[in-house]
């Protein structure tokens, strides 16, 4: 067992003249005062990748800059995944006794830092170097492919996204550090610009700079700790073209190991914080994964079930739609919201029932699957 026992989360959007370095410090910092710890008492350190820093050792890069000598640290590059990835790696390490104090942290200036076509060619390389990238698809594109291959089998309609990107934005209203904050309506996704048939502009999520870090412990220190209770992986296929069901992609059976590992089952869930790259990406996970049926995730959200008020309150933040997405602390950010939640610190965004809490992330195309669940200490 190990415990969530600080957050730190940045405003995300626009820091201009702010390097990853920067952005994660400011995290760190807030993980740690949250955490109620000094620096000496981390002793490891779990760094993902910087699109705008691709230094091969991030994590001893920032454990100098940050001024630690962690006796554990690594990179860990799983796309999308990453960030769930290394809380289940700290998970790990504390519980074998690695490390009994681990600093997980990421953060990118990828919206200032970059240009928007280096920020498109960098991520096209997810595909597949002779099948699927000499082709020209981007990103988008990919998930565009999903999307209409996902309409013809279960009958989710354009609308049904729009559903879940006008939830996101609802959610981020709440959220002064979200990077969108103007309400928006289904009829305005569905009239925004084109990007990879069937998705439209506000079906994508931006890029934006910013970093998330916590603290993950072998003990419930301070006042603010949350139980991992468990997690799990599953790998798919890493390229498109190489997968049998673009239906099936392992996420239902990823989070089924990771609550079994917890000893709970899926109707215990209270609050969850699912990946939404595209509003494809949470439409397809949460029905793979059983919080919605097939086909009528779009509905649900329309009425009012994954609200904060509803069944299962889904990504409070606003996730990567609205709260955006600065790569690896992209993801993260759902973290952090979690774990306000579960301390009852969320504020006017506050769940009645923020208890049993599962969290869901993916990297590649759909390829990568990491599941952790956490609950009250």
């Amino acid at each position: 067992m190990s415990f969530i026992v600080g957050s730190g989360l940045t405003r995300y959007g626009r820091h201009e003249g702010r390097t990853s370095l920067d952005l994660m410090t400011e995290a760190a910092t807030g993980a740690l005062a949250d955490a109620a710890l000094a620096r000496q008492d981390i002793d490891g350190v779990l760094c993902g990748y910087s699109t705008t820093m691709p230094h091969l050792m991030l994590a001893t890069v920032f454990a100098e800059h940050f001024g630690l000598h962690p006796r554990y640290a690594q990179c860990v590059q799983m796309g999308g995944a990453t960030g769930l990835g290394l809380v289940m790696l700290a998970h790990h390490l504390v519980r074998s006794g690695a490390a009994r104090r681990i600093l997980v942290v990421a953060g990118e200036n990828r919206m200032t830092g970059q240009s928007r076509d280096s920020v498109v060619q960098v991520l096209a390389q997810v595909g597949h170097p002779v099948y699927e990238v000499p082709l020209g698809a981007s990103i988008p594109a990919y998930y565009g492919l999903v999307a209409s291959r996902y309409m013809r089998a279960f009958g989710n309609s354009e609308r049904d996204f729009a559903a879940l990107a006008v939830l996101m934005r609802q959610h981020a209203l709440r959220h002064e550090g979200a990077q969108f904050r103007t309400p928006i309506t289904e009829e305005e996704v569905l009239a925004s610009r084109p990007i990879a048939t069937p998705l439209k502009l506000l079906d994508c999520c931006a890029t934006a700079d910013g970093a998330c870090a916590v603290v993950v412990s072998a003990e419930p220190t301070g006042a603010n700790a949350v139980r991992v209770l468990g997690a799990a992986q599953h790998h798919n296929a890493q390229h498109i073209s190489a997968m049998d069901d673009l239906t099936q992609l392992g996420a239902g059976a990823c989070t089924a190991r990771a609550l079994q590992s917890a000893g709970r089952k899926l109707a215990d869930v209270e609050y969850a914080g699912i990946y939404d790259s595209f509003t494809i990406t949470l439409t397809m996970l949460l029905e793979e994964i059983g919080l919605a049926p097939r086909g009528r995730a779009g509905q649900w959200a329309r009425e009012g079930r994954f609200g904060r008020e509803g069944a299962v309150p889904l990504n409070l933040h606003g996730g990567l739609l609205s709260y955006g997405h600065c790569g690896v602390a992209g993801a993260m950010a759902h973290l952090a919201e979690a774990h306000l939640q579960l301390t009852g610190r969320a504020g006017e965004r506050q769940a009645p029932r923020a208890g049993l809490t599962l969290l869901h992330a993916d990297g590649g195309v759909l390829s990568s699957h990491v599941s952790v669940v956490l609950e009250k200490a």
